[in-house]
């Protein structure tokens, strides 16, 4: 399983990147396994301002429909379209082409509360 140690993890199951002020955020390796093949993602969140732990969209696999959470809070200012048309990104490359939504970040202290890689593979018990 692919953690890599770059990144912040939440319980989640989201990954954030931390470019500046810009927070880009995706499904971790593990959350993409678990749910199987990824048929479509549903963002209608981009301009908005959420709060962290707000739903930002939504993640359909064969099985099941599971929540995206903000791991930070923030103004939502892109979505990846390719997943659009390409939603098995988030199967293939979790941490590259499958990213999700960019984020200008609100409260950079919130980050200090998400989970390291060592963490989050204890939680997942990789």
């Amino acid at each position: 399983m692919n953690i890599p140690a770059e990144l912040k993890y939440t319980k989640d199951h989201e990954w954030i990147r931390v470019e500046g002020d810009t927070i880009t955020i995706g499904i971790t390796d593990f959350a993409q396994g678990e749910l199987g093949d990824i048929v479509f993602v549903e963002i209608e969140t981009e301009g908005e301002t959420l709060g962290q732990h707000d739903v930002f969209g939504t993640v359909e696999a064969v099985k099941t429909v599971s929540d995206l959470f903000m791991p930070v809070s923030g103004e939502v200012i892109e979505f990846n379209k390719s997943l659009e048309t390409n939603p098995e990104q988030v199967n293939s490359d979790p941490y590259g082409d499958g990213w999700m939504i960019k984020v200008t970040l609100s409260d950079a202290s919130e980050i200090d509360g998400l989970m390291s890689a060592e963490d989050y593979q204890q939680l997942v018990g990789a």
